[in-house]
């Protein structure tokens, strides 16, 4: 098999005019398809890069409105605990006061009753005494004189004692 020169130059013309046509056919007629499905493409791959990044942006605004809204909420935990903190010392303190003060009344009550018991025995005692006494005088003197003197001179008597 041999190859002329003139069949090697017809076979190239035909080669390459084959593939001037091809080139031509594609240009004309699908080259504007595929460079728009491209380019469709291309827009979609960016606008999806676009809102990948939107989603992003919103993503760390809320994650930091998140933080922020939590150390408000530490915050506000801190200022009720600190509140009924304070509230309870003051109730506290309350409830001391009062008590204080009711053990107080108590002790002035007791001291008046005391007071009252004491001024009862000491005027049933005078009484006991004068009693005895008149009794005692009037067996002494064996005569019977006169209670109610007796009484007056004995309450005198007791009274100067008391006094003294």
């Amino acid at each position: 098999m041999h190859v002329t020169v003139g069949e090697l130059i017809g076979n190239f013309i035909l080669i390459a005019g084959s593939f001037i046509l091809l080139i031509v056919l594609v240009k004309k007629f699908a080259w504007s398809n595929l460079t728009s499905i491209f380019e469709e493409r291309a827009e979609k791959i960016a606008a999806d890069i676009d809102g990948a990044e939107q989603a992003r942006q919103k993503a760390e605004t809320l994650a930091q409105k998140r933080e922020d809204e939590l150390a408000g909420s530490r915050k506000e935990a801190k200022t009720i605990i600190d509140n009924a903190k304070d509230t309870a010392e003051k109730s506290k303190a309350d409830i001391l006061a009062e008590a204080k003060l009711e053990a107080g009344r108590l002790k002035d009550k007791a001291n008046q009753e005391i007071a009252q018991n004491k001024a009862e025995a000491l005027q049933s005692v005078k009484g006991e005494v004068a009693d005895l006494t008149v009794s005692l005088a009037g067996k002494i003197i064996s005569k019977n004189l006169d209670g109610h003197a007796h009484k007056e001179l004995i309450d005198q008597y007791i009274d100067q004692l008391g006094e003294a």
